[in-house]
């Protein structure tokens, strides 16, 4: 075991912390470094992850593990989410010995891009380094490929003037700060924004503990979010002429040609098409970060997400016929998927074997869809010997469709083939019929004063058994109808119409000062007011609140447009530039709806500057 060792800083690369121990040690041959560490002389020193790790944490003593050190000071998370299985546990075997094929294994030979040819780093970063710990050092999220720019202050990178295994293969770099540029400036980016988020959402796959996900996870979270977007077809294919359309006009093609990440369409391999699908071809994961970036979508939202498991889940799936004992239970062992030849959304068909057969349109929202019929296509010999016992007893249709879960228009169809109820044949039912009239008249005997709607609350069955069979009888028999007598009130529209007019005027300053704009709508007023009815139905009868509506009410992309200006006021009121990604950020505006108003937002901003000049 060692007597010291240099500890990794926060995020700091391996390679950096023993280039520092190397510097400290005070040895002269890298080499001896080599030996010190490793218990060879021949270990070639690795930036991105390394190797010998099971010799290293034996030296380093209990505080290490090979896992530990894998996952917070090599750029080895950026890759692991998306590998198989297998893939990720060959990578531990090969970092903890000789890493022979380690690179291959992560795709970084076959499928490398924006390969970085030195080390990179932040000037924001170093200073805060320099007066933290006293000297910079080499962060991980600095050094991915594809990534260049720092995730916490969103500057670009610079890079490090000498470059690793030049001069020598075994040779360690350690920063200094004569070597780096620590000034503010830099050049004008117009794909900033989108290189902002593909570094914070690298950064949190950093952060991700080591193999909860595999390549396999990620396909099915991807096709979950891709059925949202009505990408995925019944057969769970994705149709990627669709989606390769929607990516071309989310993502920019000059920043795709940057990035060496352009979609050849015509290709069977390119990376959309395997990122999409089940092979077992590894895809880079700046192209994943490229994918959640069209999905809109957070690493950390992302690993939470459920991942998909067909537009109606799995099976089994519950019987939904009502005369069935096992009603509600999961007896139906799984689902047949068709399309829905106009909308092509999902149709699902579940068969039990009872007979009942019924059928509703996808995918599920929730899981109380799955208690959800769109519609019976078969109901079967357990619902139809049902519906015989329960036309032979004392049941009304409407009861009868209550108790099957069925309109009363489907029990009259099938009973007209099948049973007369014995009440609807009311010339053998005299008996039953002088029973019910003798029940009514007693009972409005006993209580003279109850209304109508009384009455019947009471004696549901019996009215409703003679408003079908002797409506004339009853009508007779009930007591007159109690309408109560309102005076005609005559309303002074011309006042109202001032009135609300004073009230919309007073509301509107209020909602422009809040802190938190809210879209101004009819609506909105209509019930912040307690006046909604009266703007809906008599508008005609108030052409001055009318044409106060019409100028104060705003649409979607207005109120856009006063968000981000609301935005914009107040970054020159704190005399910060404006930035438009940084105002769409704030004003949480997406990116399509951003572009349609972003002549708007630069022309204000003009203006502004224009006035402040002034």
């Amino acid at each position: 075991m060692l007597p010291f060792f240099t500890n990794p800083y926060p995020d700091e690369l391996l390679y950096s912390a023993i280039a520092r121990y190397h510097f400290y040690s005070g040895n002269l041959d890298c080499k001896d470094t080599l030996e010190e560490l490793f218990g060879s002389r021949s270990v070639i020193p690795s930036v991105e992850i390394g190797s010998h790790f099971s010799m290293l944490t034996e030296k380093l003593g209990s505080h290490y593990s090979i896992q530990t050190l894998l996952a917070n000071h090599t750029i080895y998370p950026y890759y692991a989410m998306f590998l198989s299985k297998s893939r990720q546990q060959e990578i531990i075997q090969d970092v903890a010995n000789e890493g022979q094929g380690l690179y291959a294994r992560l795709g970084i030979i076959a499928g490398g891009i924006c390969r970085k040819d030195g080390l990179n780093y932040c000037a924001v970063c170093a200073k805060v380094d320099l007066e933290q710990y006293g000297e910079p050092y080499i962060h991980r999220d600095h050094q991915l490929q594809g990534i260049d720019y720092c995730p916490y202050h969103e500057v670009p990178l610079k890079k490090y003037p000498v470059t690793p295994n030049v001069a020598s293969r075994i040779e360690f770099i350690r920063f200094e700060l004569e070597q780096m540029d620590l000034s503010h400036i830099y050049e004008v980016d117009p794909y900033a924004e989108i290189k902002i988020y593909l570094a914070k959402q690298a950064y949190k796959l950093l952060q991700q503990p080591l193999h909860p996900l595999s390549r396999q996870d990620i396909a099915l979270k991807y096709r979950s979010l891709l059925r949202e977007l009505n990408l995925v077809t019944s057969s769970n294919r994705v149709r990627q002429k669709e989606l390769y359309e929607m990516v071309q006009k989310k993502i920019p093609t000059d920043f795709l040609v940057q990035y060496e990440s352009v979609v050849d369409d015509a290709y069977e391999y390119n990376w959309l098409k395997v990122l999409t699908r089940n092979m077992k071809r590894n895809v880079h994961p700046f192209r994943h970060l490229l994918m959640l970036y069209f999905l809109e979508q957070d690493i950390d939202d992302f690993i939470d997400l459920k991942t998909d498991i067909g537009p109606f889940g799995e099976g089994p799936f519950p019987c939904l016929n009502r005369a069935a004992s096992h009603y509600q239970k999961l007896v139906i062992p799984s689902v047949e998927v068709t399309r829905d030849f106009k909308t092509n959304a999902p149709i699902g068909t579940f068969k039990c074997t009872c007979g009942f057969i019924y059928a509703r349109k996808g995918p599920d929202k929730s899981s109380e869809d799955c208690f959800r019929i769109g519609r019976v296509k078969q109901f079967g010999s357990i619902w139809h010997e049902k519906l015989k016992q329960l036309a032979e007893g004392d049941l009304s249709i409407k009861e009868i469709a209550r108790e099957l879960g069925v309109d009363s228009k489907t029990v009259k169809r099938y009973l007209s083939n099948s049973i007369e109820i014995s009440i609807e044949a009311s010339e053998l039912n005299q008996e039953l019929m002088a029973k019910y009239k003798k029940y009514i008249v007693e009972f409005i005997q006993e209580f003279p004063r109850l209304s109508r709607t009384t009455l019947h609350e009471n004696c549901k069955k019996q009215y409703i058994f003679l408003y079908r069979h002797d409506k004339k009888w009853l009508m007779n028999v009930l007591p007159s109808n109690q309408k109560k007598q309102q005076p005609t009130i005559t309303v002074d529209w011309s006042k109202r119409d001032q009135e609300y007019v004073v009230i919309i005027k007073k509301l509107y300053k209020e909602l422009l000062e809040l802190e938190k704009p809210i879209r101004i709508t009819l609506s909105f007023i209509g019930r912040r007011l307690g006046i909604l009815a009266n703007l809906e139905r008599y508008i005609d009868k108030l052409p001055k609140t009318e044409r106060l509506l019409a100028e104060i009410t705003e649409s979607v992309k207005q109120f856009q447009i006063r968000r981000c200006c609301k935005v914009i006021d107040q970054m020159i009121m704190k005399d910060e530039p404006v930035i438009l990604w940084k105002v769409q950020r704030i004003a949480a505006v997406k990116s399509h709806h951003f572009h349609e108003i972003k002549s708007n937002l630069q022309n204000y901003v003009q203006q502004k500057q224009d006035v402040k000049n002034d």
